[in-house]
């Protein structure tokens, strides 16, 4: 019943743009923060951007920053990514993550794998 769906992955050339999408079900998620991890082959999973709940509070990974932009719409249970000027090292699968208040449950996508490749 609780679901994160991932949606807009894909192949893409360098300095080309994709936007991912999250939609959340299941759960009340506008109470929650939303962030988005991504894991290359053979490294580890790393945190790339976080919105609080009410998208006032904003964070990024240094080697996304300038480049790619978090927000969502509650109205829509969505969290999106938008990534501009890919770069060969931002291929990763992508995972949807929500957090409740206070961590006292977490939830997780399967994920969507981006490869950015010539």
């Amino acid at each position: 019943q609780v679901q994160l769906v991932e949606s807009g992955g894909g192949l893409v050339q360098p300095v080309g743009s994709l936007r991912l999408s999250c939609a959340a079900s299941g759960f009340p998620s506008s109470n929650y923060g939303m962030n988005w991890f991504r894991q290359a082959p053979g490294q580890e999973r790393e945190l790339v951007a976080g919105i609080s709940s009410a998208g006032g509070v904003i964070s990024y990974a240094d080697p996304v920053k300038g480049r790619f932009t978090i927000s969502r719409d509650n109205a829509k249970n969505t969290v999106y990514l938008q990534m501009n000027s890919l770069k060969p090292e931002d291929t990763a699968v992508y995972y949807c993550n929500a957090v409740a208040p206070f961590r006292a449950r977490e939830y997780w996508g399967k994920g969507t794998l981006v490869t950015v490749s010539s």
